[in-house]
């Protein structure tokens, strides 16, 4: 793949990523990197919209959704759903060995000389393969202290020939995964339609999820010398249904929650799945999609894993007929990735944007669409 990094002299160096920067020696950040004060992580105690706390999200023990106590579970999924946005789900069915074969292969990417790992390097973001760093190294005004891996996975036959072919176990050990994960979100998703009240057989949504996408995202955060001017993701929320996080034990992810910024402690081995915007409109808002960000660090590399899921690129997401009645009017302008794809690439991601574009200006029954632009 050639690389479409463009640029000369300084900026050529901050696209090659904070990896990069931090192999030849690094005691400061690039002014590039340092973001605006109000934008800091604020990890000094006068900032009072960060909280000292770890956050403690719900957990869903997957097991237990297979037996008597499914019911009780289904609540609990319905609550963190409602209420978090997020929840730790272990449990899950998913071998030790596969999870700490797809940690140590995505490590030894990350690891591989920079020549390697440049052939993958593009910012054309339908690439089936794009190695890259910050959040949209096109659209950010400041970089962010990562770097990226992400890989189109779904149907595999077609995306698999495309993948890395180093390290030598790579493709065999992501596609695994892969399958693995995809599996779980299905299985997750059923549960979910589940605590909406929405019965098997009423709603399409299930079969065409079966045919969705999935994208997986190799995350790498190397130490940085001045943490608390930078971030290693800015606040934002993610594009489709579910996220499947796979965090290594170095603490980094912070979940906006009660108008503060809380910390996730990691949980070895289990998933941390937070809901997509496409399920916040599928949910006609009542499951919510919430803001995230991850710090950066001085000592230790953290590496993470997302699989993020939802429908095929060219069907249009929109609230669950189920879910819209006269006491809940639809909320939500029906969507596609396209109209996604061009929204993202005309301006620099913030927040939570693109699904409050989505939003109407007042709730409105089928057929009353206007839009906020």
């Amino acid at each position: 793949m050639t690389p479409a990094m463009v640029g000369t002299g300084e900026s050529d160096e901050y696209q090659k990523g904070v990896k990069h920067l931090v192999e030849n020696g690094l005691h400061s950040i690039p002014k590039k990197y340092i973001l605006p004060p109000s934008d800091r992580p604020g990890t000094n105690s006068e900032d009072s919209n960060v909280a000292k706390q770890n956050l403690e999200l719900p957990i869903i023990d997957y097991s237990e959704l297979l037996g008597p106590k499914r019911q009780q579970v289904l609540q609990s999924l319905a609550n963190a759903c409602e209420g978090y946005g997020f929840f730790q789900l272990i449990n899950h069915g998913i071998s030790d060995d596969v999870i700490s074969s797809m940690r140590d292969v995505s490590g030894k990417f990350f690891d591989l000389p920079f020549e390697e790992r440049e052939k993958y390097m593009t910012t054309d973001m339908s690439a089936p393969v794009r190695c890259g760093t910050s959040f949209s190294q096109t659209k950010d005004s400041v970089l962010c202290w990562r770097d990226f891996l992400k890989l189109l996975c779904h149907p595999l036959p077609d995306f698999l020939p495309h993948w890395p072919h180093s390290p030598l176990d790579f493709r065999k050990v992501v596609a695994t995964y892969a399958e693995k994960t995809r599996h779980l979100f299905l299985m997750l998703m059923e549960a979910i339609e589940e605590s909406l009240g929405i019965i098997e057989g009423k709603d399409n949504i299930r079969r065409e999820l079966e045919d969705g996408s999935q994208m997986m995202v190799f995350n790498f955060y190397p130490p940085c010398p001045q943490p608390d001017l930078t971030l290693g993701m800015p606040p934002h929320s993610d594009y489709g249904f579910l996220t499947l996080l796979l965090q290594d034990q170095v603490e980094g992810l912070q979940v906006h929650f009660q108008d503060q910024w809380l910390t996730v402690q990691p949980i070895n081995n289990a998933f941390v799945v937070n809901v997509g915007d496409h399920l916040e409109i599928y949910s006609n808002g009542k499951y919510k999609s919430v803001l995230h960000r991850v710090m950066a660090n001085a000592e230790k590399n953290r590496t993470s894993v997302a699989s993020l899921h939802s429908l095929p690129f060219n069907c249009t997401v929109r609230p669950s007929p189920k879910l819209i009645d006269h006491d809940n009017p639809k909320r939500y302008a029906d969507t596609n990735f396209h109209t996604f794809l061009a929204y993202v690439t005309t301006r620099e991601p913030k927040r939570k944007d693109f699904l409050d574009s989505r939003k109407l200006t007042s709730p409105c029954v089928e057929g009353e669409d206007k839009e906020i632009k």
